[in-house]
């Protein structure tokens, strides 16, 4: 006989960035493990050291990491992780990203553009990453950017059930803020029994976060009208359409999405908004500002910590959303 056979288990390691601690210990706890002590500080000219002080060597790795502001910061810290489990000899690296940065960026629109959201991706294969496990992706085509598996996971089920709890489902309409997101809102409509509107909008190429409400397509006046986005980033966009639901007719008007960016006059916005209720998934830390009544963040750690058990077995993550 030549070589040596092996008979140790397999080893989960969990490993977190400094970006969103709370969710990175709230998945250890879903999953009853510990984060992995690691030693990370910035030196005076803003670069980032990372050290495990734990040993990786043929561990399967899961390094979490949210893209938060200041997000490129976080993003070369993640990749910095990657690498030093790269050369700790780790198993494999699986790349747990809640929120994953330049989403938006997914194509050109104009020449001489890039395709930022390809070279994050690019940019976590070439620091050693086997895999990526993320949560609502602005696009489905970015899963395409990353030469490996990726797991995308969906905060639909939480977010819907959610709503679904609280509003007479008879009053209820699904709403769309822009042709974009209406293969999402379907979904909503197929698990809340709720008819679909969309509003039509129209943005300004060459002025950021400048958006143009049109008209809404479908019936809304006296209903109970879900907005449902991917993400709130300034809040122009969910605050036009809110405000053209209420110009039809609209008797509330709640706001979901999965990431609550919030930036910029996010704040005011949302403050001084008509809408009821804004609901989100703590993907990403909500800023102290918004601390508001009107503001409710649910627990996407579960979500995660399942597709990561899943993936630890060699189980099937599509499982987890198949039958709901």
């Amino acid at each position: 006989m030549t070589g040596i056979k092996a008979t140790g288990q397999k080893k989960m390691m969990l490993f977190s960035g400094r970006a969103h601690a709370e969710l990175a210990e709230e998945v250890a706890h879903q999953l009853g493990v510990g984060i992995v002590p690691t030693k990370a500080f910035d030196f005076a000219n803003g670069e980032i050291y990372v050290r495990y002080e734990e040993s990786a060597r043929g561990a399967d790795c899961f390094l979490i990491q949210s893209h938060t502001a200041p997000i490129n910061k976080w993003i070369m810290e993640q990749l910095i992780m990657i690498d030093a489990l790269k050369r700790a000899s780790a198993r494999s690296i699986t790349v747990i990203v809640p929120f994953y940065g330049y989403a938006r960026q997914d194509k050109k629109h104009r020449g001489r553009e890039p395709i930022s959201a390809r070279l994050i991706a690019d940019l976590m294969k070439t620091a050693g990453a086997d895999r990526i496990l993320t949560v609502d992706l602005h696009t489905d085509q970015i899963q395409g950017f990353f030469d490996g598996p990726v797991d995308h996971l969906f905060a639909l089920p939480i977010l819907a059930d959610y709503v679904g709890a609280k509003v007479d489902r008879d009053k209820l309409t699904v709403v769309s803020p822009d042709a974009g997101r209406v293969r999402v809102a379907d979904r909503w409509c197929d698990r809340l029994g709720a008819p679909l509107a969309i509003v039509h909008k129209r943005r300004d190429k060459d002025v950021a976060n400048q958006v143009t409400v049109h008209e809404v397509v479908g019936d809304v006046k006296g209903r109970v009208c879900v907005l449902v986005d991917d993400m709130i980033d300034t809040g122009g966009t969910i605050c036009a359409a809110a405000d053209a639901l209420f110009a039809h007719g609209a008797e509330d008007v709640i706001v979901t999405a999965t990431h609550g960016v919030l930036s910029g006059p996010a704040a005011d916005r949302l403050k001084n908004s008509k809408v009821s209720e804004f609901v989100f998934t703590d993907t990403l830390p909500t800023p102290g500002e918004l601390e508001l009544d009107k503001i409710t963040v649910l627990s996407i750690a579960p979500t995660i910590a399942s597709a990561v058990r899943e993936v630890f077995e060699d189980g099937s993550v599509t499982s987890l959303f198949e039958e709901q």
